[in-house]
Formats: C-alpha cells, structure tokens, sequence
C-alpha cells in the first residue's frame, strides 16, 4: 500500500491529497529515509512524520484493506511517539499567551464599537 494512503487509511491526515502534499514537503520517513507518496510501506516498516509541530513516530504491525475507524487503528500501528512532543505542544500554548495578553494592543472590533459608543454618550450629555 502507497505511504500517502496507509496514512490516510489509519486516519493521520485526513484526505490522501494531504498525505501527498506533506510527502512533497519532505515530512514524511520511512526507515529514516525521504519518500515520495507512491513509496510502498509492508509491515514492520517505521514512519516518522511532522504533523502541527508533532513528531509521530509509528511501526506499520499490518496493512489495512481500506481506511479503518478510530476505534480499530491500533490493530495496523504502533504509536512510538515520545510523551515529550505532546507535552511540547501544551508550553508552545502557555508561551503564546504569554507574549500576547487578550485585550492588549490593537482593539477588536467589540472594542472599538465600546469606544464609539462611549463617545456618542458623553457627546449626548
């Protein structure tokens, strides 16, 4: 089975095109080499692959027929994906909102429509 699809069949990405494009881009591993989308994937092969700046690191157990619901994916793949790179996800949140308080800097829309009619008040009194 071609990678773009094995990915798309254990619900990795959500479309094959999507599977394709990230091949392109040179995200996706197998065995720690750079594949093309048509790159055959047999059981016992490893897949490493960025996705919403995760390393996913999976060992191929078998090939599905066609894509699989969520609840029986375990039974294609094994997640090797460390713990660390999820937990990194969660500081890259905190570390946004630590930069860029709501409510600070250019106003919002709901803001500016306050302000106006803060104004037109006081201009009425």
């Amino acid at each position: 089975m071609r990678v773009d699809k094995y990915l798309w069949c254990i619900r990795y990405v959500k479309t094959r095109n999507i599977g394709t494009q990230a091949c392109k881009k040179g995200a996706v591993k197998v065995n720690n080499a750079t594949v093309k989308a048509s790159r055959e994937v047999f059981p016992g092969d490893k897949i490493s692959f960025r996705k919403n700046q995760i390393n996913y690191q999976i060992e191929v157990l078998d090939i599905p027929p066609n894509r699989v619901g969520a609840k029986l994916v375990g039974l294609y793949r094994v997640d090797n994906t460390p713990k660390e790179a999820f937990e990194q996800t969660e500081l890259l949140k905190y570390a946004k909102t630590y930069y860029r308080k709501k409510g600070v800097g250019r106003p919002t829309k709901k803001d500016r429509r306050d302000i106006d009619d803060y104004k037109e008040r006081g201009e009425e009194e």
